[in-house]
């Protein structure tokens, strides 16, 4: 056999020595330890909608400070560093289960000296070419294949960790943008209170001028003024901060048009869901999906743990060429090879190899314990912002009713003032729950769109990111 058949055969024969055993247990999803339903839910769009945030999330303005942030924001570029780190880890991890191959070679040329001069006919050429593989080990009982699988759970719990970091910015901005309209609301509010006030006073004023009310009156009137002012001071103070939380959020300056437009009616935001939703598509959620894909490597680990308890055999060969010829190198039949395994077998370690395998099947059942926590807790967050859709609007509904009474009844009693049927007292009355009426239909306003925000995050509806390569994971799952 010639040594170019040998150097095949050896290259051959290494590829294909791999073993079959796997120790690691037989991976099976555990039972959910919630309810098979979600509870409530209305008549609305499919599941599969749910999907798409920037159906969920209606304004314009909204969206462009949604896709600002998706761009600018820090923590969504620590996540993508994370992802590339545990892709590398990965790749270091796959490529232990194939021979490194390698190719070495020297030419040289000498001859001998004396001193009456250089000998010409004692030059000498050599030149030597090798070609080997270097520490394989034959995966008989599965280690290298299981630290692989390992390393790949790990690369694909970090990507849903990031999908994560999507859906924590994408609600974050939407949360802060409802809490900024509704303070502005808030505020517009309470500058029209003091508008309104100011002009009870002036008017207790006239009358107080005229001898119909009495100095009390204005005393009540001015007080009224004074609150609404330090009201609308609040508020105003409020505005500003929600804008610096929205500028973190998003990780860029804000342009100012975003910010005046921010508006709780329309509402911004709107989801409808299907009645009787199974819990299942919590499974979606990626901090579930993290949580599995960390039971997986743990499952592997345990495959690595087991398989040190057993010999490990590793391959080392090269097969080379060797010429005096240098132009005669390839035709030359001088050549030699070399072919050995090598193995580690344990004998006595006091142990730690069964405690290795102890902390693997412990840290399995930690995975667990995670896992089923992760998925009570969605099933917890989505079931409460479910009670709370099924009945936010009647809470707006009736307090629509209850501020236009209140308005009705804060103008009656203002023109029975002027007439001089009632006193002051009335007015303020009058006006103190037409302000809490409006504050309160504020406040169920944005209660209801972060409520829906909130329903948003809890499913785990996240967009595919536009671009993100998956394809190696999935290709060997």
């Amino acid at each position: 056999m010639s040594y170019r058949k040998a150097s095949a055969s050896l290259l051959l024969g290494t590829l294909t020595l791999a073993g079959c055993v796997n120790l690691a247990p037989i991976y099976e999803r555990p039972e959910s330890p919630v309810p098979a339903e979600l509870p409530g839910g209305a008549t609305g769009v499919a599941m599969d909608d749910l999907i798409a945030w920037d159906q969920v999330f209606l304004s314009p303005e909204l969206k462009e400070l949604i896709e600002l942030a998706l761009d600018q924001n820090r923590d969504l570029r620590i996540s993508a560093a994370n992802i590339e780190v545990a892709r590398a880890q990965y790749g270091l991890s796959r490529s232990s289960l194939l021979p490194t191959v390698g190719a070495s070679g020297t030419v040289q040329e000498g001859g001998r000296f004396s001193p009456e001069g250089v000998n010409s006919s004692s030059f000498r050429d050599s030149a030597l070419v090798q070609l080997g593989v270097t520490g394989y080990e034959l995966d008989f009982f599965g280690r290298v294949r299981n630290q692989t699988e390992a390393s790949l759970q790990s690369y694909l719990a970090t990507v849903e960790g990031q999908r994560a970091s999507r859906i924590a910015i994408i609600a974050s901005v939407a949360e802060l943008w409802v809490q900024l309209a509704s303070d502005r609301e808030l505020l517009a509010l309470a500058q029209n209170t003091v508008e309104a006030q100011t002009d009870s006073f002036e008017l207790t004023q006239e009358l107080l001028d005229a001898g119909v009310v009495t100095a009390l009156d204005t005393r009540r009137a001015s007080a009224s003024v004074q609150s609404a002012r330090a009201q609308a001071a609040q508020y105003e103070a409020q505005v500003r901060q929600d804008i610096n939380a929205l500028r973190l959020v998003v990780g860029t300056s804000l342009p100012a048009s975003l910010q005046d437009d921010a508006m709780l009616t329309p509402s911004p935001v709107q989801l409808e869901l299907p009645v009787g939703m199974s819990s299942s598509i919590l499974l979606n959620r990626p901090d579930v999906i993290a949580a599995e894909r960390s039971m997986l490597a743990a499952n592997a680990n345990i495959g690595v743990a087991r398989a040190a308890m057993f010999p490990s055999i590793t391959l080392s060969g090269n097969v080379g060429y060797a010429s005096t010829d240098l132009e005669d190198f390839f035709n030359n039949d001088v050549g030699g090879w070399t072919f050995g395994p090598s193995f580690d077998l344990p004998i006595f370690d006091y142990g730690a190899r069964r405690s290795q395998i102890e902390v693997a099947e412990a840290q399995q059942q930690l995975a667990l314990a995670q896992y089923e926590s992760v998925i009570q807790t969605a099933f917890q967050e989505t079931a409460d912002t479910l009670a709370v859709a099924e009945t936010i609007d009647t809470r707006v509904d009736a307090l629509e009713q209850y501020a236009e009474d209140t308005d009705v009844t804060f103008n009656l009693s203002m023109e029975r003032f002027r007439t001089g049927v009632d006193d002051y007292l009335s007015v303020l009355d009058a006006q103190r729950e037409d302000y809490t009426a409006q504050t309160q239909l504020i406040l169920a306003r944005r209660d209801r769109a972060l409520n829906i925000i909130g329903l948003y995050r809890a499913l785990g509806a996240a967009p595919v990111v536009p671009g993100d390569d998956t394809s190696l994971a999935s290709d060997d799952q």
